[in-house]
């Protein structure tokens, strides 16, 4: 017997080995069940999904002799012919070469002839390429025909059928198989079949399948032929990859091997915007795509690194170049300069691309100026600070005579003498610099400044980033750099931590960078060894408490002191 391919092979011969098309069996075999099988058809899908196998199942069902529960029995004589293709139960008409009216005005001659079996079928593939006037002549009968004649009409377009034509049909669309359906029929096909074919040649089947059972079958025969092995097409991953690092130099690379290996450009870019596809579709409802789950573990890895604005962007551009194919005189530019305007959106003008690279200068600057954090609430001032008053902030008579009176003793001890003046300045235990660091020529502020947000703040670890990010450098003195963060609580958190940051700096620089940590007095930071703060504000000029005396007793009532205070006023009493 001549060699057989397997899609030819391993074509269903019951409802039951029909994969994937549940909705079809079903409502096939319950109208063969009851008797109420239409006069018309209308089968759609992509390519390979068994659309002319439905047809010719139903033709079995009709006409078969030990039908059993809308089952056809596949042994009988007319099962055994229809299978052979020597039945004359069964007509098939491809209506691509036979999509004039000579061709339909002989089939509707020829309908009304019996034949050896209960039920004609005729088949009609590719429907839709009949014109507008075959299909005209074909109407009157399609739409009542004689009562032992079925018509079947399958088409890859259904939108290109007449209207006319699908009025007078059942309208089933098939559907394309899912990924871990096709697999599952694979490896029963490779072990029926005897085919040494490992895991991973049946994954690569059924990613070039793309939910076509032909087609898988196809490319495991492909496969088997070639030893079991095949090669998968590494140029469309490495293209992706490139994509996905921004690196313009290994997707021109990429393209260049497989334009060596034989790949058409077009060819290239149409597999390309698949997986592309597939990417995107992963990300954001991975049960539609019809993958293996490994397959789809990665392409859904590409499509999270790629992102979805930058995947949409990237299917745009390869659209509008596998267009730009169709004129150009060399279709490998075109590619080219999409992969470009992908991989380097500022040589992209499209807006798109503007919206893209305003986006990552966002992220940018997210990442180098977080928003610092909440400032703590000031404390309640001590029992005895001196409390400032209004314009000119001196101190009030009562805070100064407080002072005076207290006890000597009280200045040595206690909370308030452990706190020296300017507390806001005295670094956090630990705060200092590091024992074993090295003073040497240090960077200036504005450059610690500069590569602390550039590159030094978002290298650090999350923890340690949110214990530093909301601070700020603040001067460069005395072999150290000192670092003011906003309250003793989160100064208090990174100095354990404050070894760690060291370290990042000491990488960057080159040269270790000493950390003094402070709480942020809140005045303009300093570089170098300059003050700190602008020149102060001279401390006034305590008053001689000994040459004040009391006022003398004033006994006059509240009327009196508001009478003295507006005069020419008048006194109203109530009731008037």
């Amino acid at each position: 017997m001549a060699f057989q391919s397997l899609y030819r092979r391993y074509r269903p011969r019951r409802f039951a080995e029909l994969r994937g098309q549940e909705h079809l069996k079903l409502a096939l075999q319950n109208a063969i069940r009851e008797g109420t099988v239409a006069h018309a058809y209308l089968l759609s899908g992509p390519r390979g999904t068994g659309k002319t196998t439905t047809a010719r199942l139903l033709a079995k069902a009709l006409n078969c002799e030990n039908l059993e529960d809308g089952e056809p029995c596949g042994v009988c004589a007319s099962c055994v012919a229809i299978e052979g293709g020597s039945s004359m139960d069964v007509i098939e008409l491809d209506a691509a070469s036979n999509n004039g009216v000579d061709a339909m005005r002989d089939l509707v001659a020829r309908a009304a002839l019996g034949s050896p079996g209960r039920t004609k079928l005729y088949i009609l593939d590719e429907a839709h390429m009949l014109t507008a006037a075959a299909a005209n002549t074909l109407l009157k009968t399609l739409e009542e025909p004689p009562g032992h004649v079925v018509f079947v009409l399958a088409t890859t377009e259904p939108e290109k059928i007449l209207p006319t034509i699908r009025s007078r049909t059942q309208h089933y669309e098939l559907r394309l198989l899912d990924g871990p359906t096709l697999q599952e029929h694979l490896r029963w096909v490779a072990d029926d079949a005897k085919l040494d074919v490992s895991d991973d040649a049946i994954a690569l089947a059924v990613r070039r399948g793309k939910g076509s059972a032909r087609d898988a079958l196809s490319a495991l025969d492909q496969i088997a032929a070639a030893g079991g092995t095949g090669e998968d097409d590494t140029a469309v991953d490495e293209i992706v990859e490139a994509l996905c690092e921004r690196d313009t130099g290994r997707a021109l690379v990429a393209v260049a091997q497989a334009a060596a290996a034989g790949r058409e450009p077009r060819q290239l870019a149409d597999a390309l915007l698949g997986q592309l596809r597939d990417a995107l579709v992963t990300t954001l409802a991975p049960d539609v795509v019809l993958l293996p789950d490994d397959a789809k573990e990665v392409v859904g890895d590409q499509g999270r690194r790629l992102g979805n604005a930058a995947t949409v962007r990237a299917m745009d551009a390869i659209g509008e170049a596998i267009q730009a194919m169709r004129e150009s005189p060399d279709p490998r530019v075109a590619l080219e300069v999409a992969l470009v305007r992908c991989t380097r959106p500022e040589l992209d003008t499209s807006p798109a691309a503007l919206v893209e690279r305003l986006e990552r200068l966002e992220r940018g600057a997210r990442t180098a100026h977080p928003a610092p954090a909440p400032a703590p609430a000031d404390p309640a001032p001590a029992p005895d600070a001196p409390v400032r008053a209004g314009r000119g902030d001196r101190p009030t008579l009562g805070a100064l005579r407080a002072k005076k009176d207290r006890p000597a003793s009280s200045s040595g001890s206690g909370p308030a003498a452990a706190a020296p003046a300017g507390a806001g300045d005295v670094p956090a235990e630990g705060g200092g610099p590091s024992p074993d660091a090295s003073p040497g020529a240090l960077p200036s502020r504005d450059e610690l400044t500069t590569a602390w947000a550039d590159a030094v703040l978002p290298k650090l670890r999350p923890t340690i980033k949110a214990k530093f990010a909301a601070g700020r450098f603040l001067r460069v003195e005395g072999g150290r750099a000192t670092y003011a963060l906003p309250g003793q609580g989160l100064l208090e958190k990174a100095a354990e931590v404050k070894g760690a940051v060291e370290a990042a700096l000491a990488a960057h620089f080159g040269a270790p960078v000493p950390l003094e940590l402070v709480v942020d007095p809140g005045g303009p930071p300093q570089d170098g060894g300059g003050p700190a703060a602008a020149d102060p504000e001279p401390e006034p000029e305590e008053p001689d408490l000994e040459g004040l005396t009391d006022a003398p007793p004033d006994d006059r009532s509240g009327i009196d002191h508001l009478s003295a205070a507006f005069p020419g006023s008048e006194i109203v009493e109530d009731g008037q």
